[in-house]
């Protein structure tokens, strides 16, 4: 097998409405049985994640807070990978009145119709720290963390490098992870960016269209991909 690792996102990907199918977690079933290592990577915070989807356990890894923490399912373990929001911009937030306001171990996170306050109190307060969007959401995380700090320690912690790992997404804080995978998937209901840089999008959406790629993964181990990609690069 060439590719090892498979790294999900949570919503709009693998979830709908914030809930994984049963179709769609038999298929992540066959996929493990495989070998393949699953790593599920999420903007979400650990604790709301791991209370939404009870079938966790599936996934040898899980990336949450948007890269910014690496969760071990089988033991518990958890890896912090930088530093947690400093109070004096959560209370900064506040004092804005942004809400919704969820705070994780690192990752701060609002919707979009506050997006002038969050960077207003960046600006303010001359923090080090960057926004990230998804479909509507707001995330602040440290500078240069993103979700490909999370995956690439989570595949360092199992022994797997990004150049065997097939990644999937849908929205606009996938599209590093996407450009780091060896081969990188959207689902059908992505945003039109993030198509643009995976190098297969899928027919069908959510949950449904990370089925169809790992059906296509089992099937070939995604060999006619990367023939059609091998020919693309050849006429350029």
């Amino acid at each position: 097998m060439r590719y090892l690792a498979f790294a999900s996102d949570y919503d709009g990907t693998l979830a709908d409405e914030g809930a994984v199918s049963p179709s769609t977690f038999a298929a992540l079933k066959r996929l493990k049985a495989s070998g393949r290592k699953l790593i599920l990577v999420t903007g979400r915070e650990l604790d709301e994640l791991l209370q939404t989807f009870p079938a966790h356990w599936v996934f040898e890894r899980i990336v949450t807070d948007n890269g910014a923490v690496v969760y071990s399912p089988a033991n518990g373990r958890t890896v912090t990978l930088a530093d947690p929001p400093p109070q004096k911009f959560i209370d900064a937030l506040r004092q804005k009145n942004v809400e919704p306001l969820g705070i994780g171990r690192v990752i701060v996170a609002t919707v979009e119709s506050h997006r002038a306050a969050v960077h207003s109190a960046i600006r303010e307060l001359g923090l080090p720290l960057q926004v990230a969007y998804n479909k509507g959401s707001v995330m602040v995380l440290p500078a240069g963390t993103d979700k490909t700090t999370g995956l690439l320690a989570a595949l360092s912690d199992l022994g797997l490098s990004e150049r065997q790992t097939v990644g999937v997404g849908d929205a606009e804080n996938d599209e590093q992870l996407l450009k780091l995978c060896a081969c990188g998937a959207a689902v059908a209901n992505a945003t039109p960016g993030l198509k643009e840089c995976a190098d297969i999008i899928m027919t069908e959406s959510g949950g449904k269209g990370v089925q169809e790629l790992i059906d296509r993964l089992l099937l070939n181990d995604l060999s006619d991909i990367e023939v059609q990609r091998q020919s693309s690069e050849r006429f350029r």
